[in-house]
C-alpha cells in the first residue's frame, strides 16, 4: 500500500507546481502592469541570457535608449523622453522578463531532481514535460509579440498579446489542476453527473473571456466607451465594423471593447448560476459546494471591478487589480472543475 501511494501522489511534486502557478499568477499582473504602463517595447533585443543583466553604467543606459529611440513608439509617442524617464519603463519589462527566467529556473530546476528521485507520479510525467514545453515557448512567444511593435506599430499587435497571456494562463491550469493530482491522488471514483461538463465549461468561459479582455487591452480599447451601462450613450458603439471582419474583431476599439462587456454579462449570470446549484445540489461534496458559492462572489467582484476600472479611465492600479481578479476568478474555476470530477 506505501508503494502504491509513492507511486499515485506526492505532496513535495504539489507543493513545487502549485508554487510555480503563484509565480506564474505574479507574472501575468507584473505583465498587465508592463502593458498598462506602455513599458514593454523599452527592451528591443532578446537576449534570454545576458539580458538578466541591466545597464549598469551610463554607457550602458544610453545603449539601451538609443535602440529604444530607433523604434516608433519613442518617436511617435515619446519623442521628448530623456534617460531617467526611460528607466522607469525600461525596469518594469525586465522585470516581466527576469520573472519569466526565475519561473523557468523554478519549474526546470525540481524537475529534474523529481525525476532523478522518481518522485513524480508516472501518470503526471507527460503533464510535466508537457508544461516545460509550454514554458520555453512562452519565451519565444512573447518576443514575437515584442517584435510586433519595433518597426511599424507604437504598440505590440492586440492577438499576439493574446496568444502571449493564453498560453501564460493556460500552463497557470495546467500547473494547478496537475498540483491538486499530485496532492491528492488519482481520483478513486469520478463523478459522472451533470456537473462535470458545466464546471468545464465554466473553466472555458472563464479563460475565453481573459482572452477578450487580452485584446481590450492590446488595443488601448478601455480608454474609450468610459461610460456604463451604455457605450457613449448607445448601447452599440458607432465605430464597431473594422475595414474587415479580423480589424473588427481584433482590432476595433468599439467592437472588442463590446464583446467583451456582453461576454462579461454572460459570464456574471454563469457564475450566480453556479453559486447557486452548488448550495442547492446536494449531491456535491462539501468542498465543491464551497468552490461553487466562491465563484458567484469573485465573478460579481470582478464585474464590479471591470466596471469600475472603465469608468475611472484604467488607472494603472485598478487595471493590474482587475488583470489579477481574472486570474483569480480563473483559478477558482479550475479547482471547481478538478473537484467535480471527484465524489
Amino acid at each position: 500500500m506505501t508503494s502504491f501511494l509513492r507511486s499515485d501522489r506526492s505532496r513535495p511534486v504539489a507543493i513545487w507546481l502549485l508554487s510555480v502557478a503563484f509565480l506564474v499568477f505574479a507574472m501575468v499582473v507584473v505583465g498587465g502592469v508592463t502593458r498598462l504602463t506602455d513599458s514593454g517595447l523599452s527592451i528591443t533585443q532578446w537576449k534570454p541570457i545576458t539580458g538578466a543583466i541591466p545597464p549598469l553604467t551610463e554607457e550602458g543606459w544610453a545603449r539601451e535608449f538609443a535602440g529604444y529611440q530607433q523604434i516608433p513608439q519613442y518617436k511617435l509617442v515619446n519623442p521628448d523622453m530623456t534617460v531617467d524617464s526611460f528607466k522607469s519603463i525600461f525596469w518594469w519589462e525586465w522585470a516581466h522578463r527576469l520573472l519569466g527566467r526565475l519561473i523557468g529556473l523554478a519549474f526546470a530546476v525540481p524537475l529534474v531532481v523529481f525525476l532523478v528521485r522518481r518522485d513524480i507520479p508516472k501518470r503526471l510525467i507527460w503533464r510535466c514535460w508537457g508544461m516545460f514545453v509550454m514554458g520555453g515557448l512562452q519565451g519565444a512567444v512573447g518576443w514575437w509579440m515584442v517584435s510586433s511593435g519595433l518597426s511599424e506599430r507604437v504598440s505590440v499587435a492586440p492577438e499576439r498579446l493574446t496568444v502571449h497571456l493564453g498560453l501564460a494562463l493556460a500552463l497557470f491550469v495546467m500547473l494547478l489542476w496537475t498540483g491538486l493530482d499530485a496532492w491528492t491522488g488519482a481520483p478513486r471514483l469520478e463523478d459522472r453527473s451533470k456537473w462535470r461538463p458545466w464546471s468545464l465549461a465554466f473553466l472555458g468561459a472563464v479563460f475565453f473571456q481573459c482572452l477578450l479582455g487580452a485584446l481590450v487591452a492590446g488595443g488601448d480599447a478601455g480608454l474609450v466607451y468610459n461610460d456604463w451601462p451604455l457605450m457613449n450613450g448607445s448601447f452599440f458603439p458607432a465605430e464597431y465594423v473594422g475595414s474587415s471582419f479580423w480589424n473588427t474583431v481584433a482590432h476595433s476599439q468599439g467592437a472588442v471593447q463590446l464583446h467583451h462587456r456582453l461576454f462579461a454579462y454572460a459570464l456574471f449570470v454563469a457564475g450566480i448560476a453556479v453559486g447557486v446549484m452548488a448550495v442547492r445540489v446536494r449531491v456535491l461534496s462539501s468542498e465543491a459546494r464551497a468552490l461553487g458559492v466562491a465563484a458567484a462572489v469573485v465573478v460579481t467582484l470582478q464585474a464590479a471591478l471591470g466596471v469600475a476600472t472603465l469608468m475611472a479611465g484604467v488607472p494603472v492600479w485598478l487595471g493590474a487589480l482587475h488583470q489579477a481578479g481574472a486570474v483569480a476568478l480563473l483559478a477558482v474555476a479550475t479547482a471547481l472543475a478538478w473537484r467535480v470530477r471527484r465524489v
